[in-house]
């Protein structure tokens, strides 16, 4: 089976200037999701798509492979998918190339390691041929019915709205809307290749969620020094 990891890394980060190649923990921020990928029991082949000369180069000294990102798929804007499928037909044109399956790694999610990567790779292997056609990395939030937003149409204070019909708040034996509520870490997606092509997006119709994975999605200062702090625990751990 051909299992294709894709690293989407573009040289526009705002937030955080150059982050996607920013050292952590003695080495880029990338090379930890390159190393994942490498160590990965499934993984047949491993892509950086970017449009950044300075990520094309670190990439290649991580000796991951490397296809050119269109600079208007490196928008501010641009969503994931698109990036994707760019990769996926870049491939089949150039080289005949279709893998069987599609795995979406964020580079800003470093924790992610090949253990946890396999474990989510086994548990869509195993489900592949009961109807599961994807398979994303989640946390749990908690196991609730009341659900509230800060809304993003508000224009002024407060800024709340509800989720639910709070007129007529239900008892939580009387209604089958209490249950666990999960969140998408962002660390891996996979997906088979026809429905990455058919939905055009990273999550199929039939998902399961790999819920076992380290979660931290780097979005700040802050989040490189937890990273860092809770990598270089794991590594005296194995000294």
């Amino acid at each position: 089976m051909e299992i294709l990891a894709i690293i989407p890394v573009r040289g526009g980060s705002k937030g955080i200037p150059g982050k996607n190649i920013r050292p952590l923990a003695g080495k880029p921020l990338l090379a930890h999701t390159v190393d994942a990928a490498f160590n990965s029991k499934y993984i047949t082949r491993t892509v950086v798509s970017t449009e950044d000369a300075k990520i094309k180069e670190v990439a290649k000294a991580l000796s991951a492979e490397v296809v050119d990102r269109p600079v208007e798929l490196a928008q501010d804007e641009t969503k994931t998918a698109p990036v994707l499928l760019q990769v996926v037909d870049f491939l089949e044109k150039q080289e005949n190339y279709v893998p069987d399956v599609v795995i979406l790694l964020q580079a800003t999610c470093p924790l992610r390691n090949a253990k946890e990567l396999d474990e989510a790779i086994e548990l869509f292997l195993s489900l592949k041929d009961k109807g599961c056609d994807s398979v994303f990395a989640a946390k749990q939030i908690g196991t609730t019915h009341a659900k509230w937003r800060k809304s993003p149409s508000c224009v002024s204070e407060p800024c709340y709205e509800c989720l639910y019909d709070y007129r007529n708040r239900p008892r939580r034996q009387d209604t089958d809307k209490h249950f666990p509520m999960y969140v998408e870490t962002g660390a891996t997606y996979i997906i088979k290749t026809d429905v990455l092509k058919k939905v055009k997006d990273f999550i199929g119709e039939k998902p399961e969620l790999y819920l076992n994975g380290s979660v931290l999605d780097i979005d700040n200062p802050k989040d490189f020094e937890k990273a860092e702090e809770v990598i270089l625990q794991r590594l005296s751990l194995r000294s």
